[in-house]
């Protein structure tokens, strides 16, 4: 049976780019830290480890795929503190511009 007048799915959960990981001195620009809207404990972190994480950026011209947008894939790899922070990987280091910025976290691969 098929659902009439559904509304449509969101695969993803919003986040902010909080920075790099660091230390007092150094910063490691190859690991993000990113904040999930909704989550705030470090068990509930574990749902999302595995999952891809897009940062998404408008060019002022168009792509390959004739876009102008341009997505920067990553990936959750461990939680960073009790308060619901991740750390990420991406494909290519984030730039410094997009501290403070957002990214989509998706639900999937799932894992359950």
């Amino acid at each position: 049976m098929v659902k009439q007048n559904s509304q449509p799915v969101r695969l993803y959960v919003n986040g902010a780019i909080l920075g790099y990981k660091r230390g007092l001195r150094n910063q490691y620009n190859h690991t993000s830290l990113i904040k999930i809207k909704g989550l705030d404990t470090k068990e509930d972190a574990g749902f999302y480890l595995g999952k891809r994480v897009a940062y998404i950026t408008k060019a002022s011209t168009p792509g390959k795929n004739g876009s102008k947008f341009r997505v920067n894939w990553g990936k959750v790899c461990r939680s960073h503190g009790n308060n619901g922070v991740v750390k990420c990987k991406f494909s290519r280091d984030l730039p410094p511009q997009s501290m403070g910025g957002r990214v989509r976290i998706m639900l999937y691969p799932s894992r359950v």
